[in-house]
């Protein structure tokens, strides 16, 4: 059988648009989300195009060896192979990270620590953060991207996932304001020492793994999933820690499951913190434990 995204004959020439609509068709069939979007980022991996040369230019015609990376592409997505891991790259609030299988690859939920972030310091202000279990670094990278007086560590207990932080800092150009170390949570800091403290831990319970969607199941780390029986474990082990390394008026904010905010909030609480608040995401689930501002009710100034 002719596969749909080649042509059916040397006179059908495949362009940008062809191939991109028949792709797009077969990962709906697939049952694919976001068809149309998955099948022009892979288009773009492919073919070296910009979204702007498909929409411009979509009779542009493709190579065969083209064709064949993204027909390849296109199998592996089929296979529920996220897209960020066959491009080796994704997006994140406005930088673009290499993410590798050693490293969580990061997504839209996770910006909410940068809407509390970019409230609790201005563009002009100097401070100390740090980010505990950093995966690719994309949430010290986007942050210290945006306030350029910022100095930044990132630690992580996996080497892998730092040699990918390393990398993201020196293409971003941030790795002289950047540091990444191989240490448990914050092992090793001194006490008071970062004027804001953020973190994304596991936090999926154990037995939950198991029924996550194929794309985060099968291919993202499952030490950057795991949170315990509860999904509570890591919140225990860095509540007391986070009270420890920050200033006395400092800020934290930490990732959160949809359902763990009380949990969560009661914790820090218990560690000595006060004005505990949880902020909901975009889509008004809870996703952030904080002492910080509330971008529901400050919102983020315009630079």
């Amino acid at each position: 059988m002719t596969d749909p995204i080649t042509p059916k004959s040397d006179t059908d020439a495949p362009t940008l648009l062809t191939a991109w609509k028949a792709a797009q068709a077969r990962l709906k069939t697939g049952r694919i989300d976001s068809p149309a979007i998955d099948a022009r980022l892979l288009l773009e991996a492919a073919a070296g195009a910009s979204r702007m040369d498909i929409l411009t230019d979509p009779y542009r015609p493709i190579t065969a060896d083209q064709l064949s990376a993204y027909e390849a592409m296109v199998e592996r997505r089929l296979k529920r192979e996220p897209v960020s891991r066959i491009v080796g790259k994704k997006g994140f609030w406005k930088i673009m990270l290499n993410v590798t299988p050693d490293v969580l690859s990061p997504r839209p939920d996770t910006e909410t620590l940068m809407d509390v972030s970019m409230l609790a310091f201005g563009k002009t202000e100097a401070f100390d953060v740090i980010d505990l279990g950093t995966g690719s670094g994309a949430i010290l990278l986007a942050l210290l991207a945006e306030r350029p007086a910022a100095r930044g560590v990132g630690t992580d207990i996996s080497s892998e996932a730092l040699a990918v932080a390393k990398e993201n800092a020196a293409n971003l150009d941030l790795n002289d304001r950047a540091t990444f170390l191989r240490t448990e949570w914050a092992a090793g800091f001194g006490d008071a020492s970062f004027d804001l403290v953020l973190s994304n831990p596991p936090y999926i319970p154990t037995d939950h793994i198991a029924t996550l969607d194929p794309e985060v199941r099968d291919h993202d780390p499952h030490l950057a999933l795991d949170g315990g029986p509860d999904g509570l474990q890591a919140y225990r082990d860095l509540a007391p820690e986070v009270k420890r390394i920050l200033k006395p008026l400092g800020v934290f904010a930490v990732e959160i499951g949809f359902d763990q905010g009380p949990q969560v909030k009661e914790l820090f609480e218990a560690a000595g913190f006060t004005d505990v608040k949880i902020i909901k995401d975009l889509g008004e689930r809870d996703r952030v434990v904080t002492n910080g501002p509330d971008p529901r009710t400050n919102p983020i100034p315009q630079d």
